[in-house]
């Protein structure tokens, strides 16, 4: 099992916060249109907490696909 340090270190560096960003305000915005793009438009209040985590999830999720990788690539 890698080390929960050793991980943060390779996910701040190696320009994946850049790519993981991106992945994220794309399918992030994607996203949220879907699920809150009526209540946008019907001026109603958006529920924040759903907005913040439809950005948070890709961008983990993106993170994640890169550690992989760079795992299987190391072994």
């Amino acid at each position: 099992m890698p080390d929960p340090r050793n991980l943060l270190v390779r996910a701040m560096g190696d320009g994946i916060p850049k790519r993981s960003l991106g992945v994220a305000a794309v399918v992030g915005s994607i996203l949220n249109l879907i699920n809150q793009g009526d209540v946008v438009l019907a001026g109603s209040d958006v529920d924040w907490l759903k907005l913040g985590l439809t950005y948070v999830v890709p961008y983990l999720v993106a993170t994640y696909g890169a550690l992989s990788y760079q795992q299987a690539r190391q072994s």
